[in-house]
């Protein structure tokens, strides 16, 4: 797939803001994804990320850390932060911002080191993009963990888009379909999860994890922290 966020991240980065980022669905009309989101400062954090880095501990990975705004913040507190995505532009922004340890890599075929906290912000669990594809991806985070680790994500429950009555019986209504469009380039299709807090706690504890509910905003986002049952 055409390395096409990273080039919209790229061109944000370095002050060419004539063009928007879009992404197309198969539920409704285009949306356009505002870029400045990825360079914000601690003081334009929402209430549920700046929670969520004070909850980190030990040796943290975030993964998908796109510009690197949650991982500057964590090593300007000391922490021990490594920065993963698996677009090489948005890995060089992070250098270049100043992420020490930032690289290359899929989530799903990492297995270098271990951590103490496992962070994806920003929904960043929807690269799982399917249900099947969230358990495989808590097993793998297990491996990835020191033992007392933990994992942090939010997620939202989008039952919104269809006036809470979700359909049923065509797969889960989460799994939705993307692509991205800059400059006059568009991506392949890809699929990205968002999880109700239910269903969420429900394969949770079929794959031996504790759910933590640490932020909810009363409408459909929220904060978990998922720690591997032994």
């Amino acid at each position: 797939m055409q390395d096409i966020f990273g080039q919209a991240l790229a061109d944000q980065f370095n002050g060419i803001k004539s063009n928007k980022l879009w992404i197309n669905n198969k539920y409704g009309k285009k949306e356009e994804m505002p870029l400045n989101v990825y360079f914000r400062s601690a003081h334009d954090m929402p209430d549920l990320e700046s929670l969520a880095l004070n909850l980190c501990k030990g040796r943290v990975l975030d993964i998908g850390a796109g510009a690197g705004s949650h991982a500057l913040l964590l090593q300007q507190q000391g922490f021990d932060i490594s920065a993963m995505d698996i677009s090489h532009l948005a890995v060089d922004i992070m250098k270049r911002r100043g992420v020490k340890h930032a690289f290359e890599g899929d989530i799903f075929n990492y297995s270098d080191d271990k951590y103490d906290t496992l962070i994806l912000m920003m929904n960043g669990i929807g690269l799982c993009g399917t249900l099947g594809q969230f358990k495989v991806f808590l097993n793998h985070a297990r491996f990835l963990l020191n033992a007392g680790g933990q994992l942090i994500f939010d997620s939202s429950d989008i039952a919104y888009l269809y006036n809470g009555k979700p359909p049923v019986g065509a797969g889960y209504y989460g799994e939705l379909d993307y692509q991205y469009v800059y400059k006059g380039k568009k991506s392949d299709w890809f699929k990205w999860l968002y999880i109700d807090l239910n269903t969420l706690t429900k394969i949770a504890l079929e794959e031996n994890w504790t759910v933590d509910l640490k932020f909810d905003d009363g409408y459909d986002q929220y904060l978990v922290i998922l720690t591997p049952i032994v």
